[in-house]
């Protein structure tokens, strides 16, 4: 397996600036905000009233039961405490819903829609199964359409992993799109859903007048079918936490409980009161970070616009820009790079121009003439690091 291309690019920022360069970073998909203050009081209050002791192997009932309710009344996906697992990150929870729909040595595919996040492919061949990547071309939004998934397909398709909003692409499917391709997979009982929906609520109507979530999950057709994955660490501003969760037809959620045991136990006790502030409290401050982020997506993609021969799709939703940049290949960059693919113009850009993106080639195979942006950073240094971009390709030969 190959490291994470997101954290490999953040280690080599780390790099740049212990060196004393000034580096505009687009690398990390990490809010700029802190916690919210209520969230983390809630931490502390329960850490010093004691509350450090272990916890329930699928977390704590009241944080599990808060979770259902959520996933109950804002996506119509009907859960109960006991279907829900809070886990160590939603990539955990993935790694752990993957491990459920695969049989290892069996034969197994599992459909992905591409570009999609640099770790879903490995964790799909770590549980044992082929990826198979379905193609969303830029000139539709990098969004799959319904006779792709039907193509693609077979008696051996165990499961899809499906990501709206997406990263690395910073855009939703429309509601009716999205019930489109399950209708598809409503066809095929055997296939298995894990819905990853860590950016839900950074949905930009504003971008995209009328633009709504969609859960799987809700549709009657895959409610028994699907695993809804989500987390805090993205619309509350809680990285660091590490508090995912998924929420799995009862059967094979008493078995991922079983696995969780066997892996990680629970996530420390006293993050659980944060949770139910953050499910319950906190509607406020998430908005306000969706709406700065808003302003920021529409920023980004009228900056990106303003560089020559960059192919852009205006991101509207999460917080990532995905422009190919595949004009500029086999160029000469001012300090005698050849320029012959992502991967080289990533790494020439931060060199010489110091600013950090994610080369695309991690993301999928349609996606090697791309780079990924986060605008999960200050407005001016959007402004600031776009205007280095728009330079550096500039002196491109």
């Amino acid at each position: 397996m190959s490291e994470s291309a997101t954290l490999a690019v953040g280690a080599k920022v780390a790099a740049a600036r212990a060196k004393g360069h000034d580096v505009v970073a687009f690398a990390m998909g990490e809010p700029d905000f802190d916690t919210p203050a209520n969230i983390k009081q809630a931490a502390i209050t329960a850490l010093e009233s004691g509350m450090t002791k272990y916890a329930p192997t699928a977390g704590e009932k009241s944080a599990r039961e808060v979770i259902a309710q959520k996933l109950t009344r804002e996506n119509g996906v009907a859960t109960t405490f006991d279907q829900v697992t809070i886990t160590a990150g939603a990539k955990h929870a993935i790694y752990m819903a993957l491990q459920a729909i695969i049989e290892p040595g069996r034969g197994d595919e599992v459909l992905l829609p591409t570009p999609a996040w640099v770790s879903y492919k490995p964790l799909i061949e770590l549980a044992g199964a082929k990826c198979v990547e379905i193609a969303g071309a830029v000139e539709n939004g990098f969004r799959i359409t319904r006779a792709q998934l039907a193509k693609s397909i077979n008696a051996k398709t165990v499961g899809i992993v499906w990501n709206s909003p997406s990263n690395p692409c910073g855009v939703a499917y429309p509601a009716d799109e999205v019930r489109a391709l399950c209708d598809e997979l409503a066809l095929h009982e055997r296939i298995a859903v894990i819905s990853d929906e860590i950016y839900e609520k950074l949905i930009f109507p504003e971008i995209a007048p009328g633009l709504t979530h969609l859960s799987p999950g809700s549709l009657a057709s895959l409610a028994s079918r699907t695993i809804t994955v989500n987390g805090l660490s993205k619309s509350y501003a809680m990285t660091g936490w590490r508090v995912g969760y998924l929420a799995a037809p009862l059967g094979m959620a008493k078995e991922i409980i079983k696995l969780q045991g066997q892996m990680t136990n629970s996530i420390p006790s006293f993050f659980y009161p944060a949770i139910v502030e953050a499910l319950t409290n906190s509607a406020a401050g998430v908005e306000t970070m969706r709406a700065r982020f808003a302003v920021r997506a529409k920023l980004m993609h009228d900056e990106l616009s303003s560089v020559p021969a960059f192919r852009n799709v205006a991101p509207n939703a999460a917080f990532y820009a995905f422009p190919d940049v595949s004009a500029y290949f086999q160029k000469v960059s001012p300090n005698g790079a050849q320029i012959t693919n992502a991967q080289s113009f990533a790494d020439a850009l931060l060199a010489e121009a110091h600013v950090a993106v994610v080369p695309g080639e991690d993301f999928g195979e349609c996606a090697r003439g791309n780079i990924r942006l986060s605008f999960a950073c200050s407005e001016a240094n959007i402004t600031k690091g776009v205007a280095r971009i728009r330079d550096w390709v500039a002196q491109l030969r």
